[in-house]
């Protein structure tokens, strides 16, 4: 399975409080995201606002990549929402 992430810039969701960007699995786009409750308790976002999630995002774009990676290769190419549990027990 080939997992890519796109360069680009991540989107603030707000109506779901998640900060979501792409992932390519085998050539077919898959959304990702990312709870903004994991970027405050594992990725230092200051508080809720867009402007503090996508900055501890883009800090911590890798790790984040790399959470949501995992998670495709055990579900396959299916939309990923990575949640602060998963830093919890994968720590």
């Amino acid at each position: 399975m080939k997992i890519h992430f796109p360069e680009e810039l991540p989107e603030y969701c707000a109506r779901d409080f998640v900060v979501a960007f792409p992932a390519e699995v085998d050539g077919v786009r898959v959304q990702c995201a990312i709870t903004a409750e994991a970027l405050e308790d594992h990725f230092g976002a200051a508080s809720l606002r867009e402007d503090d999630l996508i900055a501890a995002f883009n800090s911590n774009r890798h790790p984040i990549e790399h959470a949501a990676k995992q998670l495709l290769h055990e579900i396959g190419a299916k939309p990923v929402l990575v949640h602060s549990g998963y830093f919890r027990f994968s720590e």
